[in-house]
């Protein structure tokens, strides 16, 4: 039994490198001899290449090398151009946003103009990406959710770094480029607001994170546990139900109550997915704009706790006590 326990792939079939499905001809044609590689091939397909750039493809590259270039530069720079420094400092190197004196105007580069000129070459980085796997999609003849999924964590990025800005009138509001400076942004906005945890979008986006993430697992799970019936092979489960499935079924009716298809556990995943910087966004937008403070709010709206009147005393009038 303990052969069938199959975490990772234990057998590999290997063959001739495949080139993809058969499609017609353009301006660009796939790139690359194929390889393979055993430690891919121990969580998914262990062929790599050929590789289809296509002219969104490379325009999206090159603008987000761009970006990262502008952004490390300016971090080295920052350092004095040392690389022990670089290295050893690269958690809280930042390249900031204009100063709220400038507003929504273009400062100096050194003074903001670069967060705005990496921040255009990454924005259009990310949205040729999402043309591209659109315009793949079609010409695969595939649906586009993996498209619209993206979309929605593309909302939360613009909302952070460009929605919310322009209508705070300020680049100052946007987020620093930097690993260890955004969480800072994060924890200083919450504390400006009043704390974001009693806004309910961002309750929404939390359940949603742990709900995808628990029936992402869940599925994970489910379909390894009946792959020794050839679960995996999930078209086929949908459109001729087999004892993969059936069990597979019975075990999510036994255990959560209900019964969870091979096609529908996938909505159910792509919407709590999805739904997460959808909400996660609203909220964001809404902080500053509508809501200037959301603990003050939640005690308007019976969501948190009023604190206590608490006198306030001079400490100047206590008598004074012990060591003098």
């Amino acid at each position: 039994m303990a052969d069938y326990q199959n975490i990772f792939t234990r057998v590999q079939v290997r063959a001739a490198p495949y080139p993809g499905v058969p499609m017609r001809g353009g301006s660009w044609v796939r790139q690359g001899q194929p390889i393979f590689s055993y430690w891919l091939g121990k969580i998914g397909d262990a062929q790599i290449g050929p590789f289809y750039l296509g002219w969104l493809g490379l325009t999206s590259i090159l603008c987000f090398f761009v970006a990262i270039e502008i952004i490390g530069l300016n971090m080295a720079a920052s350092v004095n151009w040392s690389p022990t420094e670089f290295l050893r400092q690269l958690p809280w190197l930042a390249l900031e946003p204009p100063s709220p004196q400038y507003g929504l105007t273009l400062p100096p580069l050194a003074e903001g103009g670069w967060w705005l000129m990496a921040g255009f070459f990454l924005t259009s980085s990310i949205l040729l990406w999402w043309v591209r796997m659109y315009r793949r999609a079609r010409a695969l003849g595939m649906g586009t959710h993996t498209t619209w999924a993206f979309a929605s964590a593309i909302w939360l990025y613009l909302v952070l770094g460009f929605i919310r800005p322009l209508m705070m009138g300020s680049w100052s509001e946007a987020v620093p480029f930097g690993i260890f400076p955004h969480l800072d942004w994060t924890a200083a906005f919450s504390i400006r607001y009043g704390n974001l945890f009693y806004n309910p979008f961002h309750m929404l986006s939390i359940a949603f994170l742990y709900g995808s993430t628990l029936l992402f697992a869940m599925h994970g799970a489910t379909i390894l546990a009946v792959s020794r019936l050839g679960g995996e092979r999930e078209i086929e489960q949908i459109v001729d139900r087999g004892t993969a499935s059936e069990r597979a079924a019975l075990f999510w009716r036994w255990t959560m109550g209900f019964n969870a298809t091979m096609e529908s556990i996938h909505r159910w995943a792509w919407w709590f997915a999805v739904l997460c910087p959808l909400t996660g966004g609203i909220g964001i937008l809404l902080t500053g704009t509508v809501v200037d403070n959301w603990y003050l709010w939640g005690v308007k709206h019976g969501i948190a706790p009023p604190y206590p009147p608490m006198p306030v005393v001079d400490p100047a009038t206590l008598q004074s006590g012990g060591l003098q």
